[in-house]
């Protein structure tokens, strides 16, 4: 058996020491996000809020993401990133403090339009940067460690919840206090971020290009192809993925402390899945090894539809999200590998708009269809979804290799 253990720590020493530590530094975001991630489609229906609101809520902080992205994006290719990516990692502060003080509609909304600018600037900047600062013989080490440190931290915060009934009892507070005493947590940690990035990349150099019109060149057919088959992926997963919690709760009646574990454990299993996906890649190459781990996903999403206890759907879910998540890394990678480097910051923020857009108004239709009572519909729709973009994605790139 060939020891490959000298091979993975020489990778992990080609990322650059500044890459590192700006990972890290992000995943005490993640941490925070991960929290939302259960607050909004699990606590929120606990307290009242409909799952439209909910849906709402989520689709709103997508598309104004998907507003700001795209001049972001440009901008960063032409006046460099750091600077773009510190206020973008300003992104979770609003809805923080706005849901910790009111769960009026309006100011919720609000919060999240506000949060979905910052993630906007951060998604034109962040993999572009790793990329830039990162050999192409690294990338994809860089990027998996990425996707797994910060799964780690949104891990961690999707799981508080579990941890709340019994807080509550030792402090003597009750559970609506605790959840509202966290968010104000973590809003002022989150605070702390950007300053933590501003001396992580003092010390980045950034070239400074010459204006020029993005959506040209040779690469650009290449960028549209892939954007609008993961379009596909992200229209799927727009009726079910955001809202899982939701669904938990309507289907299963499991509050909050327990659907927040579920969703840690299946983040948790991404990020081990992941620091395998680069040896995979290695051996059957970036586009198989997607379409493969995606491609098995596809059974366990279509299960969901029909399964009729908690327990056996927890399961499902975790292998799922194992399955079809353990290959982002390789296409953040890939992606940066198959476009010009002067339109890395236009191609992450284009590819993340054209997601989100159609993620985000199914996401708001799957609020409504739940809402319904129709627990299934969604999971079949995410999985049709599914299977035109896996077969979309091999057949287009199947031979296009990326470049340094």
């Amino acid at each position: 058996m060939q020891d490959t253990s000298g091979e993975s720590n020489g990778h992990l020493k080609g990322i650059p020491r500044n890459v590192l530590l700006m990972i890290i530094a992000l995943s005490v975001n993640g941490f925070g996000i991960g929290y939302l991630f259960i607050y909004i489609p699990a606590y929120l229906p606990q307290i009242g809020v409909p799952s439209a609101t909910v849906g709402l809520l989520l689709g709103v902080e997508g598309l104004t993401m998907a507003i700001m992205a795209i001049p972001f994006g440009m901008l960063s290719d032409r006046k460099g990133r750091k600077r773009l990516l510190i206020i973008g990692s300003f992104g979770p502060v609003p809805m923080f403090f706005v849901f910790a003080l009111t769960i009026d509609p309006v100011a919720m909304t609000l919060a999240a339009a506000l949060g979905g600018i910052f993630e906007g600037i951060y998604l034109a900047t962040v993999n572009a940067l790793i990329a830039d600062q990162t050999a192409l013989k690294y990338r994809d080490t860089a990027f998996t460690l990425s996707f797994i440190v910060g799964g780690t931290g949104m891990a961690l915060g999707t799981a508080l919840p579990f941890f709340i009934p019994e807080l509550s009892g030792i402090l003597g507070i009750n559970s609506a206090a605790l959840h509202t005493d966290l968010l104000y947590l973590l809003g002022f940690i989150s605070l702390l971020i950007p300053f933590a990035l501003y001396f992580i990349l003092k010390g980045v150099k950034e070239t400074i290009r010459p204006a020029t019109i993005p959506w040209r060149g040779k690469s650009i057919r290449t960028l549209l192809k892939f954007s609008g088959i993961n379009a596909i992926i992200g229209l799927g997963a727009g009726f079910i993925i955001p809202l899982i919690p939701t669904w938990l709760l309507y289907k299963f009646a499991i509050p909050d402390s327990i659907s927040g574990p579920i969703l840690a454990i299946s983040t948790t299993t991404i990020g081990l899945a992941a620091a395998f996906s680069p040896m995979l890649a290695r051996k059957i190459g970036t586009v198989r090894a997607v379409v493969l781990t995606q491609g098995l996903s596809l059974a366990f999403m279509v299960a969901l539809a029909f399964v009729g206890n908690f327990i056996t759907a927890a399961v499902i879910y975790v292998i799922r999200t194992g399955l079809m998540n353990m290959a982002q890394p390789l296409l953040d990678s890939y992606l940066m590998g198959i476009v010009d480097k002067d339109q890395r910051g236009f191609a992450s923020s284009l590819n993340s708009v054209i997601w989100r857009v159609p993620n985000s108004v199914t996401t708001i239709a799957g609020g409504i269809i739940l809402g319904s009572g129709n627990y299934d519909l969604p999971f079949l729709l995410a999985g049709g979804c599914y299977i035109v973009g896996i077969s979309l994605f091999y057949a287009t790139f199947r031979n296009i290799k990326p470049s340094e």
